[in-house]
This record gives structure tokens, C-alpha cells and sequence, in this order.
């Protein structure tokens, strides 16, 4: 749960780069919890997106952007705009917002 949360940034992006090239080479499935929206974009092909107690499924959100990703992917416009997205579902799932 959050293995990344306490570190430095700099720290976090290279060891968010070591996660992806592990995963790459192991061909496994990887199950990630974090609280930041910008490394969940970074990390996943597929966002799950959860309510308050009690914890239900509330958006899932397809990250189409291919692999490997760098530091281009963090800067460009499509990375900005899924995290827009997934800001919006966090948003909605807390009940911030009455958008479907």
C-alpha cells in the first residue's frame, strides 16, 4: 500500500521507472495502491478508482499510452489529460462533485 508515498520526487520517478522496467521483464501482474493520481497515470494501463467506506469499485479507467513511458509521457498533453480524468472520477467518487 503506497510504497512510494514518503519519498522525494526525483527518488519516486526513478523508482517508478524500476517498477515499470521489472514489470516489463517479469511479464507479471502488478497491483499498485497509491493516493497520487500522476504516478497512478504513469504506472497503470488500467486505473480502478474506489469509493469511500465501504471501498467499492466506482470508475475504471483505460491509460492507452504505450510502453515504455519517460519522461516525454509525463510532460505531454496526453498525460495531462488522463490525469484530468482521473482527478474528475476521484472528484465524483468522493461526492465533490454531482457529476455522472
Amino acid at each position: 500500500d503506497e510504497p512510494f508515498a514518503a519519498l522525494d520526487e526525483i527518488t519516486r520517478f526513478r523508482l517508478n521507472n524500476d517498477l515499470l522496467a521489472l514489470w516489463q521483464s517479469l511479464d507479471k501482474t502488478v497491483v499498485f495502491v497509491t493516493h497520487s493520481v500522476f504516478e497512478s497515470v504513469y504506472l497503470s494501463q488500467r486505473i480502478v478508482v474506489m469509493t469511500r467506506r465501504p471501498g467499492r469499485v466506482f470508475a475504471e479507467l483505460a491509460i492507452d499510452a504505450p510502453y515504455p513511458r519517460d519522461e516525454r509521457f509525463r510532460t505531454s498533453a496526453e498525460y495531462a489529460g488522463y490525469c484530468r480524468r482521473v482527478s474528475e472520477a476521484l472528484a465524483r467518487a468522493s461526492g465533490a462533485t454531482d457529476e455522472p
